[in-house]
């Protein structure tokens, strides 16, 4: 009588389609824990960063104020850049801060949808040269008779 021999089995039609979701749940756990791990400072992705308010001010074309308190000072990036700066300084300082800053800049404007007084510039109407920024924007709110808040805000479109 002839021995018999092991007989065969499917597991080599059934092994492919079991490795399959295997090794996607795979990547998809690995895909989480290195998202995990990213750098919250990282900017790629459009958060927002605190910056020095040299950096923020430099990006459109502007310089800090004499006499004006630095506040926040921030950089979101992703397909544009924008920076923003928040400053106090003398309330009778700002306009001449604003035409030392922007000479060929129109006059800042006040009343309507405006603060106390603000200021849009672009490379067109008086934008330095040397700002990276496409636009810069300026709101101003008085706080009180001798302060006001700058609101400082400079991006690429």
């Amino acid at each position: 009588m002839a021995a018999t021999g092991r007989g065969h089995t499917r597991w080599g039609l059934i092994l492919p389609f079991l490795a399959v979701p295997v090794l996607l749940l795979g990547f998809l756990v690995i895909g989480l824990f290195m998202w995990g791990q990213t750098d919250e400072d990282d900017t790629r992705g459009g958060g927002t960063v605190t910056v020095p308010c040299a950096e923020a001010l430099a990006f459109g074309g502007a310089a800090r104020p004499g006499g004006a308190e630095v506040g926040h000072c921030a950089v979101q990036r992703g397909i544009d850049t924008a920076y923003t700066a928040v400053l106090r300084m003398p309330r009778a300082d700002v306009r001449d801060w604003l035409r030392a800053t922007y000479p060929d800049a129109p006059e800042a404007r006040t009343g309507g949808s405006c603060a106390a007084l603000c200021l849009d510039v672009t490379h067109e109407d008086g934008l330095p040269g040397a700002a990276e920024a496409h636009v810069v924007q300026v709101r101003v709110e008085y706080v009180n008779a001798e302060t006001a808040r700058v609101r400082f805000s400079a991006f690429t479109m």
